[in-house]
């Protein structure tokens, strides 16, 4: 007791103020961790599947765009278009593509005749040509539940459409679901790419259980067709390149209304991705469009970017001052909020990344968790100037 005593009689007015700013930043950190990213998986595992008649499953009409995408459709529609359900369409609008295409929806039409087929006029407006596709394809279905998908993506099984269509009979609007990204092991970035996807959607699932949803992601995403059109469709984003699901869901999605599915039926997975330059295009869309959000939880997560950094640069002034005079108090409460912090992120991290890709994440968490904002604001810069470039 004693020489508690005198360690804390030690202490500099620089070494209280050092350690109170690490507990400070440690504490806001905890606060993320434990509060959002553990949502999703906590949220998943006390969730109990309520059976659904199969009478009182509503029909959907599964809504895809594709421009140039000619193989990835003719891979990707079968596992559409065979799946158990028993009342739904598969329509594909062509945006003008010029590959083989059109000859793939129309083989695929003489075999599935639940498949409808469209296309936009050569006319239309190239900035705003996705945004025409999605109402083409909006006002061709014939059922009030339209669910999002894209021709590089597949479901992951053939309960993809059953997992949204109970959602929706338990009276849900808006439906957010996760998309998996298959990478080759080859790939040298594999491992971060699958990272910063997982971290991606754990922010914006994690708020929509809170029930303050911010954006979805178009590749796997469900609503209603009378909330298209009570919104007046696009009109409100128009003006922007792209958006047509994240920033969409954005202006919306009403909270207490939005569903959350991360049960191992209603995923999709993306193909494709064999390099790093097809990542950050695929990446980038979102990037750009982010900067248009409103509201507040759209901009939550810059605070635990900030305290992230914060809570490392506090760390290495720590540690080094503890170090360096030396101060054994100030050094041991360091790395007890650093191996805290670290056991609390591995813990969460890796049981969300159970439930989708199966990856386990060891100590490469601490360089993907200070490099992955920093990758961000890179390829957010990379989309403005692109997108600029456009205009």
């Amino acid at each position: 007791m004693n020489m508690l005593t005198t360690y804390v009689e030690s202490l500099s007015l620089i070494d209280w103020i050092l350690g109170g700013t690490l507990l400070f930043f440690f504490l806001i950190q905890l606060f993320f961790y434990l509060f959002f990213y553990r949502k999703p998986a906590a949220y998943e595992k006390k969730r109990k599947e309520t059976p659904v008649p199969t009478e009182e499953l509503p029909g959907i009409s599964v809504i895809i765009t594709s421009k140039n995408n000619s193989e990835e459709l003719e891979k990707n529609l079968p596992f559409i278009l065979e799946q158990d359900y028993p009342l739904f369409e598969v329509v594909v609008v062509n945006c003008g593509s010029t590959d083989e295409t059109d000859m793939v929806l129309k083989a695929a039409g003489i075999k599935y005749p639940h498949l409808y087929h469209t296309f936009v006029p050569e006319e239309a407006d190239s900035i705003n040509e996705k945004k025409l596709a999605l109402t083409l394809g909006i006002k061709a279905a014939k059922y009030d539940r339209l669910l999002f998908t894209e021709a590089f993506c597949k479901p992951c099984t053939p309960q993809w459409i059953k997992a949204y269509g109970r959602e929706f009979a338990n009276g849900r609007d808006i439906i957010l679901g996760f998309n998996k990204i298959n990478i080759p092991k080859k790939v040298p970035s594999r491992k971060f790419i699958l990272y910063d996807n997982l971290i991606h959607h754990l922010k914006f699932l994690s708020t929509a259980i809170w029930h303050k949803p911010f954006m979805g992601i178009g590749r796997n995403m469900a609503y209603k067709k009378e909330l298209f059109f009570t919104n007046k469709g696009f009109s409100s984003i128009l003006h922007i390149d792209g958006g047509e699901d994240d920033l969409y869901v954005n202006r919306i999605a009403p909270g207490t209304n939005t569903g959350v599915l991360l049960s191992p039926d209603s995923l999709t997975e993306t193909s494709g991705v064999t390099n790093f330059f097809i990542w950050r295009s695929l990446k980038s869309k979102h990037l750009y469009t982010k900067q248009f959000y409103k509201g507040f939880s759209a901009h939550l997560f810059v605070w635990e970017s900030f305290s992230k950094y914060c809570f490392y640069a506090t760390l290495t002034g720590c540690a080094v001052r503890g170090i360096a005079t030396p101060v054994y108090p100030l050094l041991a409460v360091t790395l007890l909020l650093f191996v805290v912090r670290y056991v609390i992120q591995f813990r969460v991290i890796n049981r969300n990344s159970r439930l989708f890709d199966g990856i386990i994440y060891h100590l490469h968490l601490i360089p993907f968790d200070l490099f992955q904002p920093f990758n961000n604001l890179r390829f957010r810069r990379y989309a403005n100037k692109r997108n600029n470039l456009r205009r």
